[in-house]
């Protein structure tokens, strides 16, 4: 006996059984809450009587699963554009590297904090200079093939 609740939330439809239980265990019990399909199911007799005995059945939607982010897309997206990668977020917030592509995907950031082998802003100013891939890729002394890569990216 629970005598200190006065609301209560169901999941199946109320049977004469099932209402006595209810009163015997909350005495106290002012409001049952179900789910509106559980609400059509019941008989309005059932609605009728608890009523009658102060006790108001109403629908409640409590649909999905609640936010277990608490506010951490915030914090995930403040430290990308702080400019950590996402491994550093996972260990400075310790949640997991999923966690943080995720928050970072649901919060619709675009995240680019990859370190990078070869520098794209150089590669991308030589040749806004007019110098052919060629030329760029000896004058960095990096690959032909990655001077493409990084040219052709869009």
């Amino acid at each position: 006996m629970d005598g200190n609740v006065t609301t209560i939330h169901i999941t199946k439809a109320l049977s004469s059984m099932m209402i006595v239980d209810l009163i015997e265990k909350y005495p106290n019990l002012s409001q049952i809450t179900c789910a509106p399909s559980v609400y059509e199911r019941t008989s309005k007799t059932y609605i009728d009587a608890l009523s009658q005995l102060d006790i108001e059945v109403s629908k409640k939607y409590n649909w999905g699963a609640k936010s277990k982010t608490d506010g951490a897309e915030f914090e995930v997206r403040k430290l990308s554009e702080e400019g950590f990668s996402a491994k550093e977020i996972s260990q400075k917030l310790d949640i997991t590297l999923n966690r943080v592509y995720y928050l970072l995907k649901k919060s619709k950031t675009s995240f680019d904090n990859r370190k990078r082998k070869n520098n794209h802003e150089d590669v991308l100013a030589l040749k806004n200079e007019g110098l052919k891939a060629k030329e760029i890729s000896e004058k960095l002394d990096i690959p032909l093939r990655s001077v493409y890569y990084i040219l052709n990216k869009k």
